[in-house]
């Protein structure tokens, strides 16, 4: 965030064009049910492509969460959990 880097956080919220107020409610409000899904799901996507040594895809990870553990998902959110994680990954160098 702009405002943990020394940034006054009016400075802040004046040039993205939101409230003070409005960052602080952000602030301060709990994850959503769907932010704390997410995280879950994340940390089962990790366990089961770690489970495979690495082997598994998307479709491999979700037919293991949905057919081997009984959780409901689907799969695009398997998909984009997958994709969003790999973002965050450092890249390797040729």
């Amino acid at each position: 965030m702009i405002a943990n880097e020394g940034l006054p956080v009016e400075v802040a919220c004046r040039v993205l064009d939101v409230s003070s107020a409005g960052y602080y409610a952000w602030r301060c409000r709990p994850l959503s049910a769907r932010a704390v899904r997410h995280a879950r799901l994340t940390d089962l996507i990790r366990e089961v492509h770690a489970a495979s040594y690495g082997s598994y895809g998307a479709k491999g990870v979700h037919a293991e969460l949905v057919l081997g553990r009984g959780i409901r998902v689907g799969h695009n959110a398997v998909a984009m959990l997958i994709a969003a994680r790999r973002d965050r990954r450092p890249q390797r160098r040729p």
